[in-house]
Formats: C-alpha cells, sequence, structure tokens
C-alpha cells in the first residue's frame, strides 16, 4: 500500500505523531513517509498557513481524503522521492571506474521510474532547496545538480548513517561546488607535481631494476597528491602526528615521495646490499618502516611515521591504532585531534582479511578509540590472480564500513581533483565528528601482483583496456594544458628536473657500500638506545623499600568507607588487608597488583588490556570494582600515584586486541604495557602478530617492545582449549634473546618479573605461562620481605634436598611442580630433587649449571611436564641439554594439547606423577 492509499484509512492523530517525530527524528522513519513530510513542508511554507498542525492542515476531520491534494503538492513529493533515490543509489550510477564500464543496476535513476515525465523538466520546485538551491528551480536543473553531487567522479554512501548531525554535515559538504574539487591554479600546479613524482619514480625503477619486485603504485599513483592533501587539510585542523600503516604495494613511492626517504637510499636497496649490523637481518625495502618530520603544503609541521609491516595483509591496521592510542595518552593529553591514523588497504585485503572487522569495531570503544581513522583502499578491482566478484559477498570491498556507520567515497582515481577532494571530506570529517572515513580509490594494477608476473593469465580482457590506458599524470596534464595553466614546455622542464634528480640520486647510490636502518620513532625510543647484543642476563635490582610496600599494600586494599560494595568484595578486600597487616602471606593477586603499585610510585605508566581483564578471568584481580548501588567504577590503583594506570576489558578479540596492545608499547616505552589472553589456548588466534612482530620485529626493524602476554596456562583437567597456551610453539621462535619465556610459581618472582621488565636498560616482549589453580593454592603464597627484597630468580633450587642423598634430579616448571611436592612430601621421600625452571628462556646458563654441579651424585637427570611429549617446553630443553643425558616424563605423544575427560587428565597426571618418583 502506498502512503496515498494509507493516508485515507489512518486517523488524523496518527498522522500528528507521525509529523511530531519526523520533526525530531527525520531518519527514524521508512523513506517515503520521511519524503512524503518534507513535501508537506514545502506546502505549507508556499502554500499554507505555516502555524498549523500536520493533522488540522491535512483535514478537519478524523479521516483523511488525499484526492484533494494537489497535483503540484503530488509533484513535490515526486521530486523530493527522486533526490532522496540520487542520495540513497546514486553511488551506484557513477563514472568510477577508469578502465571499464560499470555493472548495471536496476531501476535506474530516470525521472520516469518516479511519476515525473520529461514534460516535467521545465517546471519549477520548491524541492530544489532540498539540495543547495537559493528557491525554487526547475527540474532539469535539479537533475543536472543531482548528477553532479553523486554520479560523477564520486560516489558517496551516506544514507546508512544513522546521526541526524553527521548526515546533514556530509549533505551540506557535498552540496558545496556540486561535490567537485574547487583549486586555485597554485594548487593544481601542487597536485600535478606530486604525481608527476609518482608517476616518474615508479617509470625509473622500472627501467634501471628490470625484472626485480617492487610493488608498483602504476595504475594508482595518485594515492601519493592523495596522502599529502590528506595530511595537509588535517594539520590545518589540528593534527600534529600521522601514522601510517600500509601493505607493500606503492609503499616505495609512499617512502620517498610523502616521507622524504633518500632516492638513493631506495636505489641502494634494490642492489641487495648487507644491512651493516651482522645481526641484524633486515627484511625486504617493500617492508621497511620510517619516520621523519615534513611541513605541508599548508605550512604546518607534522611527525609522520610509516610503520613497518609484514606481507600479512592488514596485520598492522591493529598497530597502528595502538601506536596512536599511545601517542594520545602519553605525548598529547588525551588530545585525539592532534593524532591522524590512515590505514591503506588493498580491495581483497579489506574484503577478505577478519582483522578488518575486529580493528573497526575497536572505533569508539573506550580503551581502543583513536579519535576516527582515515581508511584508504587502492583499489585494484583483482586481487593476485582472483577476480572482485570471486574475492567478497558484498557490493563494495568497504562495506565493512556500514558496520561502525561511516561515510564512504567512491572515487575514480584517474580523475586527480575528485581523489583531492575527497581527501579533503575525510580529514573535515574526521576532524568534526572523530569517526572513521572510508576512500575506495578505484584504479588498476598495470602489471600482475608484481612486476614479474603475468597477469594476462587470468585476466586477458582487463589487461588489453589497462595496456591502453594512459597513466593518471598524462590525464591531468593534458587537462591543465587545456584550461592554461601549464604549457608543454612547463611540463617538459618539470620532468626534466625530476629525472634529473633521480639520476643524481641513482649514482650516489653506487657509493654506498653498506646499508643502513633508522630507528623507527626513533625520538620515542632515545632513552632505549638499540643494542643488538643487551644483556638479558644482567641482575637488575627490582627490589622496594620494606615499609613503602607494605603502606602500598594498605592503600590497595582499603575500600572507601562513602562507597557501597558488595559483600563478597569487602570479604575479599579485608582478607587481602589481612595478608599485608597480620599473616604476611601474600597470594597471586596481591603480588601482581602490588608490583603495578609500586612501578607506579616509580614514574611508570600501566597499561592491561584483553577479555574479562578487569575482574580477571579466574576472578583473581579485581582491579576494576563497582558500587552496589550505582555501578560506579572504583580503580585502587588510580589512586597510588599520578601516573597512568589503564586497564580494559576488550572486544572479544585476539588477535586485533594483541596487535593493539603491540603497537601501544611499541610507542610507549615507559608503559607496563600488558594483554592477557581469557585462556592462554586463545593466543594462536593472534599467532600471525607472535610470528611476524613479536619474536622477529628486532631482527628484521630494529624495534624494541617490551610488550608483556599474559598467558593463562596448566593442566587441570578442563579439555583440550581450556589447558595449554602453546609453550613449546614460543620456545620454538625464541633465538638471539629475542623474547623471555617464563612460567613462575610464586608470587615474589611474578612480583620481580614484572618489575624488571621495566627497570632493564631495553624492551624486549615477556611472554609469561601465568597460572589457574595456583591463584588460591594455599603454598603459592609469598611474604612481603621477598617482595621487598631480592629479584628475580630464573631458577629456584629444591630447599628441603640433601644433595648427598639425591638420586633423581628432576626439572621442572610451573604448575606441575606443586602436584610432584605434594606426592614428595607425602612420601617423605629423599631421592628426589625438585628444580625449577622460572625462565625458560633465555635459560640462566650458570645458576643451571651451578644446580648440576651441586647434584653431582645423582643417577638420572629427568625434564617433567604435563604436557604431551611433543609439546611444551622438551623438544626445547634436549635441544640444550642433549648432551647431559636428560630424560623426559610426560604424557605420551598425542595431536591435541589435553584429553576432553578430566578421568583421562587424573590417570595421565598420576602416572607422570607416579613415574617422577618411581626410581
Amino acid at each position: 500500500m502506498d502512503r496515498y492509499s494509507f493516508l485515507n484509512a489512518v486517523h488524523s492523530q496518527f498522522i500528528e505523531d507521525l509529523y511530531q517525530q519526523y520533526l525530531k527524528y527525520p531518519d527514524s522513519l521508512e523513506p517515503s513517509w520521511k519524503a512524503f513530510f518534507q513535501g508537506f513542508d514545502f506546502a505549507r511554507e508556499n502554500y499554507g498557513d505555516q502555524d498549523e498542525s500536520f493533522a488540522t492542515a491535512v483535514a478537519d476531520c478524523p479521516e483523511v481524503d488525499i484526492s484533494e491534494i494537489s497535483e503540484d503538492i503530488r509533484k513535490e513529493f515526486k521530486v523530493l522521492d527522486l533526490i532522496e533515490a540520487y542520495r540513497t543509489r546514486g553511488h551506484l550510477f557513477t563514472k568510477t571506474n577508469p578502465v571499464r564500464e560499470r555493472r548495471y543496476f536496476s531501476p535506474t535513476l530516470d525521472i520516469e521510474n518516479f511519476g515525473l515525465q520529461k514534460s516535467d523538466l521545465s517546471k519549477v520546485f520548491k524541492s530544489a532547496t532540498e539540495i543547495g538551491f537559493s528557491g525554487a528551480d526547475t527540474l532539469q536543473n535539479i537533475v543536472n545538480r543531482l548528477q553532479r553531487i553523486y554520479c560523477e567522479s564520486i560516489g558517496v554512501e551516506y544514507m546508512h548513517v544513522y546521526d541526524v548531525e553527521e548526515k546533514l554535515f556530509i549533505r551540506q559538504w557535498l552540496q558545496q561546488n556540486e561535490n567537485h574539487a574547487r583549486l586555485s591554479p597554485d594548487e593544481k600546479k601542487h597536485v600535478l607535481k606530486k604525481l608527476n613524482q609518482a608517476v616518474a619514480f615508479e617509470n625509473y625503477l622500472h627501467t634501471k631494476f628490470v625484472g626485480q619486485k617492487r610493488f608498483s603504485l602504476e595504475g594508482g599513483e595518485s594515492l601519493i597528491p592523495a596522502l599529502d592533501q590528506l595530511i595537509s587539510r588535517s594539520s590545518v585542523h589540528g593534527v600534529d602526528e600521522v601514522v601510517l600503516g600500509m601493505a607493500h604495494r606503492g609503499r616505495l613511492n609512499v617512502l620517498t615521495n610523502i616521507f622524504q626517504k633518500s632516492y638513493k637510499q631506495i636505489f641502494s636497496e634494490f642492489e641487495g646490499k648487507e644491512f651493516e649490523e651482522d645481526v641484524f637481518a633486515g627484511d625486504v625495502k617493500y617492508h621497511l618502516g620510517a619516520s621523519s618530520s615534513i611541513t605541508t603544503e599548508a605550512g604546518e609541521k607534522v611527525n609522520i611515521n610509516l610503520v613497518p609491516n609484514p606481507s600479512h595483509l592488514e596485520t598492522v591496521a591493529a598497530l597502528v591504532e595502538g601506536i596512536c592510542r599511545a601517542k594520545v595518552d602519553n605525548t598529547y593529553q588525551n588530545d585525539y585531534k592532534k593524532v591522524l591514523p590512515i590505514v591503506i588497504h588493498g580491495d581483497a585485503a579489506i574484503a577478505g582479511q577478519g582483522i578488518v572487522y575486529e580493528v573497526a569495531q575497536m572505533m569508539t570503544l573506550d580503551g581502543y578509540k583513536t579519535g576516527g581513522t582515515v581508511h584508504i583502499v587502492v583499489n585494484n578491482q583483482v586481487g593476485f590472480t582472483t577476480n572482485y566478484l570471486d574475492g567478497r559477498s558484498s557490493l563494495y570491498c568497504t562495506d565493512i564500513a556500514k558496520v561502525t556507520d561511516s561515510p564512504v567515497m567512491h572515487v575514480n582515481a584517474d580523475d586527480v581533483e575528485a581523489v583531492v577532494h575527497a581527501m579533503r571530506f575525510a580529514a573535515d570529517f574526521r576532524a568534526r565528528f572523530g569517526k572513521d572515513v572510508y576512500i575506495d580509490l578505484l584504479g588498476y594494477r598495470k602489471y600482475g601482483h608484481n612486476e614479474g608476473d603475468e597477469p594476462r593469465f587470468t585476466q586477458p580482457e582487463l589487461y588489453k583496456l589497462i595496456s591502453k590506458h594512459p597513466n593518471p599524470r598524462e590525464i591531468y596534464k593534458e587537462k591543465l594544458i587545456g584550461e592554461g595553466i601549464v604549457s608543454n614546455e612547463v611540463m617538459k622542464e618539470m620532468e626534466e628536473e625530476f629525472k634529473a634528480l633521480l639520476d643524481q640520486n641513482f649514482d650516489a647510490s653506487k657509493e654506498i657500500e653498506v646499508n643502513t636502518l633508522s630507528i623507527f620513532m626513533e625520538d620515542t625510543w632515545k632513552k632505549y638506545p638499540f643494542d643488538a647484543h643487551s644483556n638479558v642476563y644482567e641482575a637488575v635490582d627490582t627490589s622496594y623499600p620494606f615499609e613503602k610496600l607494605k603502606e602500598l599494600g594498605e592503600k590497595i586494599s582499603t575500600l572507601p568507607a562513602d562507597k557501597k560494595f558488595l559483600s563478597k568484595v569487602k570479604r575479599l578486600f579485608d582478607q587481602r588487608l589481612k595478608m599485608v597487616t597480620e599473616t604476611n602471606s601474600l597470594d597471586w593477586a596481591m603480588g601482581e597488583l602490588l608490583a603495578y603499585a609500586t612501578l607506579l610510585t616509580e614514574g611508570y605508566s600501566v597499561r592491561i588490556s584483553g577479555e574479562d581483564v578487569e575482574r580477571g578471568t579466574f576472578s583473581h584481580r579485581h582491579a576494576v570494582l563497582k558500587t552496589e548501588d550505582t555501578e560506579e567504577e572504583y580503580v585502587p590503583l588510580k589512586h597510588v600515584s599520578d601516573e597512568m594506570f589503564d586497564i580494559y576489558n576488550s572486544l572479544l578479540s585476539e588477535y586485533g586486541v594483541l596487535g593493539f596492545d603491540y603497537g601501544y608499547a611499541a610507542a610507549s616505552p615507559d608503559t607496563l604495557t600488558i594483554w592477557e589472553a581469557q585462556f592462554g589456548d586463545f593466543v594462536n588466534g593472534a599467532q600471525i602478530i607472535v610470528d611476524q612482530y613479536l619474536v622477529a620485529a628486532e631482527e628484521k626493524w630494529k624495534l624494541q617492545n617490551g610488550l608483556v602476554m599474559l598467558l593463562p596456562h596448566g593442566y587441570e583437567g578442563q579439555g583440550a582449549e581450556h589447558s595449554s597456551a602453546r609453550l613449546e610453539r614460543f620456545l620454538t621462535l625464541a633465538a638471539n634473546d629475542n623474547i623471555f619465556v617464563a612460567n613462575c610459581t610464586t608470587p615474589a618472582n611474578f612480583f620481580h618479573l614484572l618489575r624488571r621488565q621495566m627497570k632493564f636498560g631495553f624492551r624486549k616482549p615477556l611472554v609469561v605461562m601465568t597460572p589457574k589453580s595456583l591463584l588460591r593454592h594455599p603454598k603459592v603464597v609469598s611474604k612481603l620481605e621477598d617482595m621487598a627484597e631480592g629479584s628475580f630468580r630464573p631458577v629456584i633450587d629444591d630447599a628441603s634436598a640433601d644433595p648427598e642423598k639425591v638420586e633423581r634430579l628432576v626439572l621442572c616448571s610451573g604448575k606441575l611442580y606443586y602436584d610432584l611436592l605434594a606426592k614428595k612430601e607425602e612420601t617423605n621421600d629423599e631421592k628426589v630433587a625438585l628444580v625449577r625452571l622460572e625462565q625458560l628462556y633465555p635459560l640462566q646458563q650458570d645458576a643451571i649449571d651451578a644446580v648440576f654441579a651441586k647434584y653431582k651424585n645423582r643417577k638420572s637427570l629427568v625434564w617433567a611436564q604435563e604436557e604431551p611429549e611433543n609439546m611444551g617446553a622438551w623438544s626445547f630443553i634436549l635441544r640444550n641439554y642433549r648432551n647431559t643425558g636428560i630424560e623426559v616424563i610426560s604424557p605420551v605423544p598425542g595431536g591435541s594439547p589435553a584429553p576432553g575427560t578430566h578421568k583421562r587428565f587424573d590417570i595421565n597426571q598420576k602416572d607422570v606423577i607416579n613415574r617422577v618418583f618411581s626410581l
């Protein structure tokens, strides 16, 4: 039923209610009702009493006879419908594809589809004011303007945006100059200059380094003026720093023409020369990062950072957000407008990679927001060899934008002025609303996935078109020559000057003997200069004055009297207070919380992030409390120092959130940055971050990072997905002192481990297998003195063992120690010594050698573990102590880390324990 028929059957009060709803929330109505009320407003302003209510104006009786509405008003409604259709569907009928025709969509925007005729084109309609006309105008002019706004080189999607203010802003912005760029002659020359740099640089590489991979930007060269304009426009809005993440395509062009990396350095890297440090493995040239300071076209100074990235597409996006958030928190006093995240995507990657969704969902979350990200898609219309129709089910690769209510502009990348216009929109919208914006640059890829690939195998028709297509510089050059802004002579001079510059740098590159790599965000890391030979074995003072420690313990365990908490919370905090003031027997949670408290008083910040971390998966931490009556939050650790203590329950994501927190740590060396898994088993969902960044970034890119990963680990009969943090994977990846791996057994040792992480004169990731059942184990306690004094103990000897009586030396780690200890105490065994390796990597060899020497009368040396033989630390231990005759006692090898029933777990565990003591 259409709205006219429907109106005939409804009560006027219902209509009045709808109209009042329209006045307050116009976008909450069904589109045809919205258009109807818009038409009524036009009619009332021009034909009726402006003080009348809607119901009174339409009828004087309970029922309405729509037939009395004049034909002029009916036509106004139809024109409004047409305008609404252009706003909603105009993006389907654009000229945004530079090399081939767009797909056909039906129905079209022909006026006949809206009940209008060719004869109406000359008629005047008040609806014209809806699209920026000052008064009524002809339908022909209305259609012409709609075509220019919505259906030329820019297609706009914004009608999915629910916020009325945002939608109105977009609408008004588009109507300025009919959604076309307004550039001065000097601005056009500047755009041409950047475009020339982009095109000429790619051509030069293609001729000088034939056949070498460079992942050319050809077909998308307008990205360079796009970035130039985005950064410049954003600087006017107050942006002082930019963090950019992108994959390999076009990266070399961005490094030189945006980040001002010297051309000679790029050329030298093409020669394949070694890096100056022997221990530095390096990476391919199109993965390297950069940091620099530039002066924008607008005259503003901006710091810009290009994050190093692996070939795993979209991974870097999470790091970009984390780096930006760290800078907002630590450098710019929580002013999100000062830092701009930019993420450049490929069309196949943004549609296909799941991390895109994880990162998108961070946009407004308290712990992860960055004030809005500008997403730029370099749309090649093809993946490696995969056609776009095989790469997604959605209409556009950017449809993820609808998840976050973000506007999208689809732009013909050959129309560089349209590209500039879209970038200015992105900068303006982000500055105003602090939300994400997506710019989809539709171009093409001139060659295959790399320069040695043959794209005609899989896209022969497309590459016939591309082979004949002029590059964006030639298109824009002809446009500006036609406008009289530049001449052929000026263009020739511009091209020759740039070619001479490249030749000069090419010659200079021959004189470079070894390549160097500058430190990413070097200013941030001045206190921690990169040293490939950092001493990871050095003794670090992690003590803390006893009286101050006790005072802190009392402070974080005392609840404010003026707030009402649950009785269970009160009881828990009373118990914590007694640990400090009476029993001097502190559990795991107190050891952890005191580590944070002491670091805060020493000038360090603390950030903890992950699923359920505020309370803790196992209800041990309770770092954030809620009052019983109002759910007001109270965070005890925020009251011990002026330093920042932040703890956030994350979205249900491992990959994205671990990447974010790794990025945060990369930009904040004075913050103890912690990511905790809900269960350690779930870290495999973030394996890409571990493999490509956590363990390899120092060797590839000279990146230091002090991220701490807390991974609950231990076999307690909870099945295959709630037992193992896959310790074996981290130990396999450990080499060249790249990470620390620990499995602590006492609160005091965990306390010192966390403090040591910040006391080192360098930063390396720390991976900790953290306990579950041990959180409340009666033996897993420490005294205040153990924390106030001493330091981290990588190896803990068996204090009860008599070396003269010991026949079997058992090395173990983590929870299993307490299971073995219970058996030893039960049987009063004196033949077995239980020695704990608290730090599994790097092994503290001097301490281990001392243990071996102490128990020289032993008859056997055993590594005991509760993981299957092919998992856990055994392979790593065997690799390091192969010549000692060490043997393993563990469950049998398996494809699954743990059995599915508690009964089978008990059998396995008892078997391991009994074998340890069977001599």
